[in-house]
């Protein structure tokens, strides 16, 4: 078995339906696979549908609603592919996606970690995602710039901090090392975060500008209702590694905001260190970087502090 697709559901039957017919369609010919699909919690006649599908799928019926974090978790424990590939319902997936992830995992050999990709919003054909980063507040973001053409023929992988489980590929032994997704976090965080553990363990992440997708984003009920709990209990566990997810891209949002906007005389150093990192001319930041950063993480966390006072047990990060 080469990949498992672990798909988990929660209503939207019409799309689910039509994200599986369009995963069908665009797959490899002879690609051996399996499509796991998790259901949690449907009450739109997405069980019913369900009970007709046979091999190549496979079906998880949760009890209740556990969440996204649980319900992959659940459908990768059954998983026997050598890759997994965690892809979001609302997918709509053309002939081409999927071997440009295969080959970006391939490149990066024994240290590949996450392998995501472009993401386009279905409505607006924008780019929605390709990779994910920190912005000035110290907040997670996706980065949407749409990469050149010239890049993706040059340099068709790009490294970078994080990328969204919408739809990644990875080593199912690496998933198996990191312990999956931190069930802690509900609808949000749970990607990042695990992209940082691959860090952790030496690995590298990536975006394969060659495989590009469309997503209906955020089509399931309440998917942002917690984004602020879920940034507050990931900062709060990984705020001395943020700089991973920071570096030289935080330095030119950082740069691009003193250029345009009024100049205080007294960061003219920094933003000379700041401009030297960012051209790769000095190998670290400077260390007014490291301080900017914090101080914005500061703001960030005095402001959840003040929204959900302190944390409870099911919201302090584990050890």
């Amino acid at each position: 078995m080469q990949v498992s697709f672990v798909i988990p559901l929660y209503n939207c039957l019409a799309l689910t339906r039509a994200m599986v017919a369009s995963l069908q369609a665009s797959l490899p010919a002879g690609l051996a696979h399996e499509i796991i699909l998790v259901d949690d919690g449907s009450t739109d006649g997405t069980r019913e549908w369900l009970a007709t599908l046979r091999a190549p799928f496979a079906v998880v019926l949760n009890e209740r609603n556990l969440g996204y974090a649980a319900a992959n978790n659940r459908g990768a424990a059954l998983a026997r592919g050598e890759f997994l590939a965690l892809l979001n319902n609302d997918l709509v997936l053309s002939p081409g996606w999927l071997e440009p992830l295969l080959a970006a995992h391939r490149s990066l050999g024994a240290r590949a970690g996450l392998v995501g990709n472009v993401q386009l919003d279905f409505r607006t054909g924008a780019v929605d995602h390709a990779g994910i980063a920190l912005n000035l507040k110290g907040k997670l973001e996706h980065l949407r710039t749409r990469p050149i053409p010239l890049s993706r023929l040059l340099f068709p992988v790009r490294p970078v901090g994080a990328v969204t489980g919408a739809c990644l590929l990875l080593g199912r032994a690496l998933w198996q090392q990191l312990g999956g997704f931190d069930e802690g976090y509900v609808n949000g965080c749970e990607d990042v975060d695990l992209c940082l553990r691959a860090l952790g363990a030496g690995r590298i992440n990536a975006v394969a500008l060659r495989s590009v997708v469309r997503h209906h984003v955020s089509s399931s009920a309440r998917r942002k209702a917690r984004d602020e709990e879920n940034t507050f209990r990931f900062t709060r566990r990984w705020r001395p590694e943020l700089w991973r997810l920071v570096g030289r891209r935080w330095c030119w949002q950082y740069l691009e905001a003193y250029w345009l906007g009024p100049r205080d005389p007294a960061e003219h150093a920094l933003a000379r260190g700041m401009l030297c990192y960012a051209l790769h001319l000095r190998r670290t930041p400077p260390a007014g970087a490291y301080r900017a950063l914090h101080a914005a993480l500061d703001a960030e966390l005095a402001r959840w502090q003040g929204m959900f006072g302190a944390p409870g047990e099911s919201q302090r990060p584990p050890a």
